[in-house]
């Protein structure tokens, strides 16, 4: 099955940072493959901005190698590749300076729609968004990509929804979470509201609990200086977790439209329950003979950042209430999967000889590797002795039920292409950003006033002991990681 591809219309991408580790791996591999698929016009211009000295030539050179090195197949069609480096320019351009500015606005068209991706740290956010709107780039068509992290606590988010506002209205602000453009993502949408079968269940009275787990099987390498930091916390719960979440538990909007989607979301947000402390369980990697273990990552023996948090989470409103939601997220586990199970409850009664009491029925959701679904159902053990029952997944892998035709699309492809049709509805709002920080920042402070220290567990597996006891307690326990 092949999916039909909709042309966009003719566009001027700007992609501030041009040169960087996110342009090379995924932005520009990204457009290369949407034109590869037709999906963008061959007058589209892309433009690379960056600090360092280079040329038109000199970065299509880089944009070349990223394609090799990052395009899989599709990247060795010179054909295909040559026409798309003739959309290919670059201006070295200074984020706090004057220089390049002029150059860059003489490059742009006032008949396209213009995008301004800022794959940057957040510092200069505020410094793009104020030069484009001075050297006259910031037109009713302009639009602009922000990556995370999107502030670091409820007042820094605030400052910087307040500086972008002064410079771009919020229907020109997009805030980029690749986890938002994964296909089982939307496909939990899909799901949810195009199907009688899940959404008369899909509540307190049915769902036991909801699990949802992001798991890496590396380390924070390279980003330990920006991960101590951070932490767990604040680089996957506050953003890609909590969106997940919100989607599994928000109301059925009006319309797939935009805002309202995003109202849902943010009325889930709002109803989360403070988080107690014995609902927290942070912990910390150790080293094993041949990897480091998190502090010496991150170059401090005294650190207590967590690479690794679950939480038991409460939503106050109808159709949640009673019902937990289980988040965790750690490096260096098992296995990398991520998923979102819902558990529905057992049966009211058991009528069979069978008094397993563990048959349940289990909507999994697979983020990542092999993205796809599965639903365990309750059968009967084939052979003869009695009424034996068994769980039986009804598994639906994307890439064998729609076929080895059908076109994987990256989700950083899928969103640049939405930010040029101005569809916000898989972007976040900033009254949704700093609701999440709201609920965010009292956890962070909590643990930080009790002096916590996160707990040790062992590189490759499922993470600190006390995790576990967090589900245990409530008579519950985690699903396996694996991959």
């Amino acid at each position: 099955m092949v999916s039909r591809v909709i042309p966009v219309d003719p566009f001027d991408l700007v992609i501030f940072g041009g040169t960087g580790d996110l342009a090379r791996r995924k932005i520009l591999p990204g457009l290369f493959r949407r034109f590869c698929a037709g999906q963008m016009p061959e007058d589209a211009r892309i433009i690379g901005a960056a600090r360092g000295e280079m040329d038109d030539a000199g970065y299509r050179a880089v944009v070349a190698g990223a394609i090799a090195e990052f395009s899989g197949a599709i990247g060795q069609d010179a054909a295909l590749q040559a026409r798309f480096l003739d959309t290919i320019g670059y201006v070295t351009t200074d984020a706090r300076g004057t220089g390049g500015w002029d150059d860059l606005r003489a490059r742009l068209r006032d008949d396209v729609v213009r995008a301004f991706y800022f794959s940057v740290g957040p510092g200069l956010f505020g410094d793009l968004a104020e030069r484009l709107h001075m050297h006259g780039m910031a037109s009713d068509h302009s639009r602009i990509v922000v990556e995370k992290p999107f502030g670091r606590d409820l007042e820094s988010a605030k400052a910087l929804n307040a500086t972008l506002a002064m410079h771009f209205k919020e229907d020109q602000i997009y805030r980029i979470d690749h986890y938002l453009g994964k296909e089982t993502v939307q496909n939990l949408m899909a799901v949810r509201f195009g199907n009688m079968l899940f959404e008369p269940l899909w509540n307190a009275q049915y769902v036991d609990h909801i699990q949802i787990t992001v798991a890496e099987t590396v380390g924070v390498g390279g980003r330990g200086a920006y991960y101590d930091k951070s932490g767990a916390m604040r680089d996957m719960i506050q953003n890609h977790l909590m969106q997940l979440l919100c989607l599994i538990a928000m109301e059925p909007p009006s319309r797939f439209d935009p805002d309202a989607v995003r109202d849902e979301k943010l009325k889930v947000i709002r109803a989360l329950d403070p988080v107690e402390s014995h609902q927290i369980v942070r912990g910390q990697y150790d080293p094993t003979e041949d990897a480091l273990g998190f502090r010496e990552h991150v170059d401090d023996s005294k650190s207590t950042t967590e690479s690794f948090i679950a939480l038991k989470c409460q939503i106050s409103n109808w159709r949640w209430s009673g019902t937990p939601f289980y988040l965790r997220t750690g490096k260096r586990l098992r296995a990398r999967a991520s998923e979102i199970a819902v558990v529905f409850k057992r049966t009211p009664h058991n009528i069979f000889d069978d008094a397993e009491t563990t048959h349940r029925n289990v909507l999994v959701i697979r983020l990542q590797p092999n993205e796809g679904m599965t639903l365990d159902v309750t059968i009967k053990e084939p052979g003869p002795g009695g009424m034996r029952l068994m769980d039986v997944p009804l598994d639906m892998s994307f890439a064998e039920a729609l076929g080895p035709d059908a076109e994987a699309t990256d989700a950083y492809e899928r969103l640049i292409m939405d930010v040029i049709r101005g569809n916000q509805t898989l972007f976040m709002r900033g009254d949704e950003v700093e609701a999440a920080w709201n609920w965010t920042d009292p956890i962070i402070a909590g643990w930080e006033s009790r002096g916590d220290v996160p707990k040790s567990y062992d590189s490759g597996s499922s993470g600190p002991e006390d995790a576990l006891m967090l589900m245990h307690r409530d008579g519950r326990r985690w699903r396996e990681i694996r991959a």
